[in-house]
């Protein structure tokens, strides 16, 4: 975005951050919103203890300050933030109640984040991000290389890299990071986390702006409700296929598996006890950061989930809307035909085609075919004393076959028909062999496919062996093809 003179003044006279800063009150806002929003990690919080904590908040203010210093409630303070001329709050009411609801939205978190970097740093690390930044180079430098001996020699190195590091620690010779590098990562660590928390509030509003522009195209579409419906699919899926969707669904995948939650557990854990950390002080609630991510994660989840059933109830009305405008044209022209049924008009005034009856022979009637009645046998339950395992239950694997189907239905938007091998090379298994078994049944059930016995297509994936290590199985399918 170029900063010339007209930008800025739009921004300082429009956008809701700029204007918080401006405010003569920005000091109250940016204290109050930050402790009982950002620090507690709270998403919504209903009216009446948002506003009983902002009443705490004033009388300790007027005691300090003297008593004209705010002289509004804390309910008229609450709305003027949640104005829409300023923007500070969102206010909205959660179906099936009355009770208002307040979250911060995305540019007061912006602000408030600008502000908590403002305050001078005992210490500043920059190893940590200059290290991070040469990696990020590398992994685009050696995941763009499409020649193989170039990805060889890079796998090589590393090889050898590690040989060698192998070698120093048999040999006693163990490198330690310092405290001044653990100082710089950890603080580069919680710098990401809190960022990562503020990405949620962005995404959500993202979603909400789309249910937006969707409410106000379905409000003035003129054409048929099959045009209608089409274009917003095909918005919703161009959404969850973009970037921003991809790179969120790739994040949820990646923090919803168990075994990455308690490596971070462990991780956290073994950090949060070094003497160099304890002397930082971080805050007590560095320990289950992660599970802030999914708690945020799973409010997002549930935000577009709640969208998408509003829209549905919303088609639905529109539906009934268009069904009774039918019902009153016909009850039109039946009350018109009733006046003119004494008074006919001259001449033809409709041609119907020859009446001709439909003739059913008896032989193409269906025979009668008696219901089967199942049989249930008489048994007397009696109770086992058996001691079974029960942790199978809890090893069961769930697939998701909407993501598949989204999948199949975006890779045949462009192309007319394409194979399993090549849907899997676009998104690899990731529940082995019980994914591809999803593929198959769904290739029968919901799509048209072919299937070419003289090709064989190879179908990789990981799993892990009774030794905990990842191994990689091979299975050899005749070429599977999906039809749009």
């Amino acid at each position: 975005m170029p900063l010339d003179f007209a930008t800025l003044e739009t921004l300082r006279t429009h956008h809701p951050a700029w204007r918080l800063l401006r405010s003569d009150h920005a000091s109250l806002i940016v204290s109050f919103l930050h402790r009982v929003f950002v620090v507690p990690n709270v998403r919504v919080m209903a009216v009446v203890d948002l506003a009983e904590a902002l009443e705490d908040e004033l009388y300790a203010l007027r005691l300090q300050q003297g008593e004209t210093i705010f002289p509004k409630t804390a309910h008229e303070y609450l709305d003027d933030w949640a104005a829409p001329e300023k923007g500070w709050l969102r206010k909205f009411y959660k179906p099936g109640t009355d009770e208002a609801q307040f979250d911060l939205t995305p540019a007061t978190e912006k602000a408030i984040a600008w502000l908590v970097q403002l305050s001078e740093r005992q210490f500043v690390g920059t190893e940590s991000r200059l290290l991070t930044l040469f990696d990020l180079l590398k992994q685009m430098n050696e995941g763009s290389q499409v020649d193989p001996a170039i990805r060889l020699d890079v796998l090589h190195k590393k090889r050898d890299e590690i040989n060698a590091e192998i070698v120093r620690v048999q040999a006693g010779e163990v490198s330690l990071l310092d405290d001044t590098a653990l100082k710089d990562r950890f603080q580069q660590f919680m710098q990401g986390a809190r960022e990562l928390l503020s990405d949620f509030r962005e995404v959500e509003y993202n979603f909400r702006q789309l249910d937006r522009r969707v409410r106000e195209r379905i409000a003035l579409w003129e054409g048929s409700k099959g045009e209608l419906l089409d274009e917003i699919m095909g918005e919703r899926d161009a959404i969850a296929d973009s970037d921003q969707g991809r790179n969120f669904r790739a994040f949820w995948d990646f923090l919803l598996s168990s075994r990455r939650q308690e490596e971070l557990t462990k991780l956290l854990e073994r950090v949060l006890q070094l003497p160099v950390v304890i002397e930082l002080q971080p805050d007590a609630r560095t320990r289950r950061v992660h599970y802030d991510w999914l708690e945020a994660g799973e409010h997002t989840q549930r935000t577009v989930a709640a969208l998408s059933q509003q829209l549905r109830r919303f088609l639905d009305d529109q539906a009934w809307l268009e069904n009774r405008r039918i019902m009153d044209i016909l009850h039109g022209i039946e009350s018109k035909a009733l006046v003119l049924r004494e008074t006919p008009p001259a001449g033809t005034v409709m041609e119907m085609a020859a009446a001709q009856a439909d003739i059913e022979l008896t032989m193409e009637r269906p025979l009668f075919t008696p219901a089967i009645k199942p049989a249930i046998t008489q048994l007397v339950l009696q109770a086992g004393d058996e001691n079974i395992d029960p942790s199978a239950l809890f090893d069961q694997v769930v697939v998701d076959k909407v993501r598949i189907t989204r999948h199949i239905n975006h890779a045949l938007q462009d192309k007319a028909q394409i194979t399993l091998y090549e849907l899997l090379s676009m998104q690899p298994l990731q529940q082995g062999l019980a994914e591809l078994i999803a593929y198959l049944q769904l290739g029968s059930d919901s799509y048209k496919t072919v299937l070419d016995e003289d090709t064989q297509e190879p179908v990789r994936w990981q799993v892990m062996d009774d030794k905990g290590e990842e191994a990689i199985r091979i299975a050899h399918l005749p070429r599977v093809i999906f039809m749009r």
